[in-house]
Order: structure tokens, then sequence, then C-alpha cells
């Protein structure tokens, strides 16, 4: 029998001195990981399109001693997300860990929706995905020492719903993607590749929902096991699993993170 590490597991969901950049990192979700993972020990180097919130951000976090930076990007753009990961490199020497947190939806009718606003959420849910992870995998394989990514997408990568031609393609998209990733990138650089997907959780955008008094509402928890709907911090212990040892067997998998929505 081969014993068990008593070190490892002690250490396994350790990501203390990695190096974690965080696309996304002014949303709901982006900012609540990029803090999640400071307050676990990593160096943070966060990333968006709009400069005052990065900078408010790392305002934030910093009054919170936590080690960080950021740096502004379009990441469907290759000529920003190169120069984001040159300035991250820059900054903390390596990129350990990526999380993909940031989205777009642009609800329509596929009657109604132009074909330049299906293009511009399939550019910002999955081209990004693309190019984002693809800059940094070349990034985890210079450095030669494996790697973590983290792709949040959606359970409606999972599920059609009406006006949601774009989005539940480029997130469908984006699942197919990450298993790809791993079949490329896992056995042969040590780089894990996983999504979460989670359904509905509190943002500005969504806020609306959380009505407890509302049919959308009621509607939701009819198909939530768990009685609720999310907040932003339930997808955080998930988040330094994938980005920690103790996944270290675990690639390729869009991971069910809903509440049990998919079971009802």
């Amino acid at each position: 029998m081969v014993p068990v590490n008593k070190d490892f597991v002690n250490n396994m969901f350790s990501v203390e001195g990695k190096v974690a950049l965080v696309t996304g990192a002014t949303g709901a979700l982006g900012s609540v990981l990029a803090k999640a993972y400071g307050y676990a020990g990593a160096k943070v180097f966060m990333t968006g399109r709009n400069e005052a919130k990065l900078k408010a951000l790392e305002e934030e976090c910093k009054a919170e001693g936590i080690e960080c930076a950021y740096g502004v990007a379009d990441p469907a753009k290759e000529e920003d997300v190169d120069a984001l990961i040159k300035a991250a490199v820059a900054k903390y020497g390596e990129i350990n860990i990526l999380a993909v947190c940031h989205g777009y939806n642009k609800p329509q009718n596929i009657l109604d929706q132009s074909v330049a606003d299906w293009q511009y959420i399939m550019d910002a849910d999955c081209k990004s995905v693309y190019v984002v992870c693809k800059y940094v995998a070349q990034q985890m394989v210079d450095q030669g020492k494996g790697g973590k990514m983290v792709v949040v997408t959606s359970q409606r990568s999972k599920r059609g719903m009406a006006g949601y031609t774009g989005y539940c393609t480029s997130k469908g998209g984006a699942d197919l993607m990450v298993s790809s990733m791993a079949c490329d990138l896992t056995a042969k650089y040590g780089i894990n590749v996983n999504s979460i997907c989670p359904t509905v959780f509190r943002s500005e955008l969504t806020e609306w929902m959380f009505d407890p008094e509302s049919a959308v509402y009621q509607n939701f928890l009819k198909r939530e096991p768990i009685g609720r709907l999310a907040e932003p911090d339930d997808f955080v212990g998930f988040a330094l699993f994938l980005s920690s040892e103790a996944s270290k067997y675990m690639t390729g998998g869009n991971y069910d993170c809903s509440g049990g929505y998919l079971t009802c």
C-alpha cells in the first residue's frame, strides 16, 4: 500500500506564495475571488477594462494586506493580453494560477438580435477565453512548473434559454474548450484546466432577481434544491480547490456549482 504523505495532506489546499491572475476582477465574482486568493496568501494580478474600478479594488485589497497589482486589458484582444502577461510577469516573476471571471450578455430573441450583437457576445465570452488561456498557457509552459486554470462559465452552457442564443453558445463553447485544452496541456505540461458552472449569483446586473416576492425568484427556487440563489462567495471554495494541489487529478472537467440546479 502506498502511504499518504502527511505534508501533502496538511498543505494540499494551499495557494500561499502562488501568483494568481484574475480576469474580470472588477465584477461581482472576480473581485471576490481576487480577494480570496489574496487572503489565502497568493499574490494577485487583477485585470479588467475599467481602470478606475481596478485602482479602487487594488487600494481596497492592499488595505487588507493583500499583495496585488492590476493591468487594464480587453481579454478578447491579443495585443492587450500579451502586454498584460508581460506586466504580470514583470511584477511577480511568474503566473501559477489563472482565474477567468469575465463575461458579457445581451439577451435577445434570435429574430431581433443582430449578427454583430451575437458576435460581440461570442468574442466577449468565448474568443476571449481562448486568447487569455493561450497566452497564459505559453507562459506556464515556459516556466516549466505546470499550473492551474479555472474558467467560470455557466449552467447555461448545458441548457438552452429563450433570448440566450449568444450566451448559451459562448458558454457551451468555453466548456468544450476547457476540456480540449486539458488534452493539450495537462499530461505534457502539468497544467490542469477546469471550469465551474454556476447559476445566477448576486451582482449589480442580477440584484433585481433576488426579491423573494417576485415571480422570477420563486420560479428559480423551484429548480434550486439548496433553497436560495447564490452569493459570489459561494464559489470561493471551489475555485481555491481547483487552484490547489488538492485537485491535482482533476482536469478537463466542467463542474456543476449551481446549488443543484441541474438535478430538478
